[in-house]
């Protein structure tokens, strides 16, 4: 704006007839036309910015969904020798955290990208073998926002269908992977109770009858993140919990307070702005404190932006999260007493970098004497694991995405009849028109006679 500046200040040097007689009509159109050329300019332009990458294989070929900051003007082709797809983005910025916690999906070996210039950006998507490409925008629905989809289909030959329609036999079905993480362990024993139980052998007494519980759970597996008395770090964790390919992470800990008379279970989930009391401020900074013992400092300035670039979960994310923990809180309510009745949030470090629902459980306040004592019984502990089950099952029944309904064992399909329309279907089912859309790829409402819908 100094340019401005100096227009304002000296207006003898531009607006300034031959007899030096001041021009109101000439000064306000200069002042425009520079204005013009400020908000034209590209680094004036509210750049559009690529916040997350999920990448998904079928039997029918591979999708990459981009999630975006608003809608963005794009261009996709393929290059061969070695076979890979490129698309750029115009006037998009993309975090290098976002494309290196894409993982390679069916023909995708992996992606990477590069910027252009000042405006634009160039992402590869490597692939295994020749592969169909096909490209197209969806604007936001109840659960996401602006995303760009990249279809890649095996067909070598060019062809493809009259219709993109996904039959249930055709999806790729599997089961929902529930990661359950027992707070704390081996030298970090976590909170004490007065008789001297530890946090760290409560909780992991209650996540493996929790696991035990998941078994048994039609299309659903259990992943123990720590599954004996030992150590490990936050970041690990989370870790083991992507490379399981984990659908849900609910983290167990025992709560403890200064006043012993304290008591009852609490539901947290991330909070990107900070915790919503003061109780849940010290217990995350108590929680987060356990990295410390594993010689990792968490003030470290470092870890701290690695966390922010490391920590891609959506908005769709967070409300998935908080869901999760309603449901596991009304549940936990009908065991016994709930510290409060409300969901809280808090910067947990072990629900950070996870694209995935996560909620962290505080089964009672250890600290409390009859509490030490019910954690301590085994009767109890089951019920505790049969409540948090139980919100688990709640949340895959009336909140997942349609995949993982479908995975979880509900499923449901609709031969498409003469006189159908895809509107009308969804009326039929009680779904929602866009959900039906795109549990079954369409880009319009256009179904052919004989096909088979999935019902989301």
């Amino acid at each position: 704006m100094k340019v401005l500046h100096d227009v304002v200040a000296t207006p003898s040097r531009c607006c300034l007839r031959k007899k030096n007689k001041f021009d109101p009509d000439t000064f306000m159109a200069r002042i425009l036309a520079l204005l013009s050329l400020l908000l034209l300019s590209p680094s004036a332009l509210a750049q559009v910015s690529v916040d997350g990458v999920r990448t998904s294989s079928t039997d029918n070929g591979t999708r990459v969904v981009f999630d975006l900051s608003g809608p963005v003007e794009h261009r996709v082709f393929s290059l061969p020798d070695p076979h890979r797809v490129v698309v750029d983005f115009e006037n998009t910025t993309v975090d290098a955290a976002v494309l290196e916690a894409a993982e390679g999906q069916g023909v995708v070996r992996n992606l990477r990208g590069a910027r252009r210039d000042r405006r634009d950006y160039r992402v590869v998507l490597d692939l295994q073998s020749q592969a169909d490409v096909k490209s197209f925008l969806v604007k936001p629905n109840d659960s996401y926002g602006h995303r760009l989809v990249v279809d890649l289909g095996g067909n070598s030959r060019g062809e493809s269908p009259a219709e993109p329609v996904r039959t249930a036999s055709e999806r790729n079905r599997r089961e929902l992977v529930i990661a359950i993480d027992a707070g704390h362990g081996g030298r970090d024993p976590g909170a004490i109770g007065p008789g001297g139980t530890f946090e760290k052998d409560v909780v992991l007494e209650v996540a493996r009858r929790l696991a035990d519980l998941v078994d048994r759970e039609p299309g659903m597996r259990p992943v123990l993140i720590r599954d004996g008395d030992y150590f490990l770090e936050l970041r690990e964790r989370t870790r083991r919990a992507r490379e399981q390919q984990a659908d849900m992470f609910i983290s167990l800990h025992a709560d403890a307070n200064p006043r012993r008379n304290v008591q009852g279970a609490s539901v947290y989930t991330l909070s990107n702005q900070g915790a919503t009391s003061e109780a849940a401020r010290v217990l995350a900074a108590r929680e987060n404190s356990a990295d410390l013992i594993g010689g990792v400092s968490l003030d470290d300035k470092d870890d701290l932006v690695a966390t922010v670039l490391l920590d891609l979960s959506r908005a769709a994310t967070v409300e998935s999260s908080v869901e999760l923990a309603q449901f596991m809180l009304g549940r936990l309510g009908a065991v016994g007493r709930v510290h409060r009745n409300s969901v809280e949030k808090a910067g947990f470090v072990v629900l950070k970098s996870l694209d995935m629902p996560s909620v962290l459980v505080e089964l009672a306040f250890i600290s409390n004497p009859d509490e030490e004592r019910r954690l301590r019984d085994a009767n109890h502990q089951a019920r505790l694991a049969q409540a948090i089950m139980g919100g688990v099952r709640d949340y895959a029944e009336h909140a997942l995405l349609p995949e993982l309904r479908m995975a979880a064992g509900e499923q449901r399909e609709h031969v498409v009849q003469r006189g159908d329309t895809l509107s009308g279907i969804a009326r039929r089912y009680q779904v929602n028109l866009s959900s039906l859309r795109s549990a079954n790829n369409l880009q319009g409402d256009r179904i052919m006679v004989g096909s088979t819908l999935v019902i989301p």
